[in-house]
């Protein structure tokens, strides 16, 4: 009788690989993971007492975190409040750019508003524009009315003015009649 057998392979067969030990590599990861999470938590526990200045800074290291620790919100700065200019937060003197003068039949002066601010500059809006109105007396048919613009706290624009007085010794004055803000 004849064996009808195959004949074995000449390498051995294949076997079930078994997986590689990782115990210790996980236990590695496990330990680095909780060391993390305590050194953030004792962090934010010394950060938010340090912040408390009224109550005792006794830190308690735990690696878990803890429903009553907050970590410090930051609120937004509150909107900056300006005064609330009128006609008494500024003063307002002329200076005199030329003069042309006629004997007795009087003078062309030309004049220029000089603005001072009573307060400090930063009180003022720097975003608004002041429309400050004066009035110039001394003028032979009447007060002249004239109105200048404040803008980014300090710069002034206007006209100058050309006043008629009845002589050379006529005294101009003038006065802030109205301030307006936009």
């Amino acid at each position: 009788m004849v064996d009808s057998t195959p004949p074995p392979p000449a390498f051995p067969p294949p076997g079930v690989p078994t997986p590689p030990r990782r115990l210790r590599t996980n236990a590695i990861v496990i330990g680095s993971a909780a060391a993390v999470i305590a050194a953030i938590v004792t962090t934010g526990v010394v950060a938010v007492r340090s912040t408390n200045d009224d109550k005792p800074a006794s830190v308690v290291a735990s690696s878990v975190p803890d429903a009553d620790v907050v970590s410090p919100v930051m609120e937004p700065d509150p909107e900056p409040t300006y005064l609330e200019v009128d006609a008494d937060s500024f003063s307002i003197e002329l200076r005199t750019t030329a003069r042309q003068c006629f004997g007795s039949a009087g003078c062309n002066v030309t004049v220029e508003p000089e603005l001072t601010f009573l307060g400090s500059s930063g009180d003022l809006d720097p975003d608004a524009v002041y429309e400050i109105t004066y009035e110039i007396h001394g003028d032979e048919s009447g007060p002249v009315i004239q109105t200048t613009e404040l803008t980014n706290q300090t710069n002034l624009s206007y006209r100058p003015s050309l006043v008629s007085t009845a002589s050379a010794s006529t005294e101009l004055s003038v006065e802030i009649t109205n301030i307006q803000q936009s």
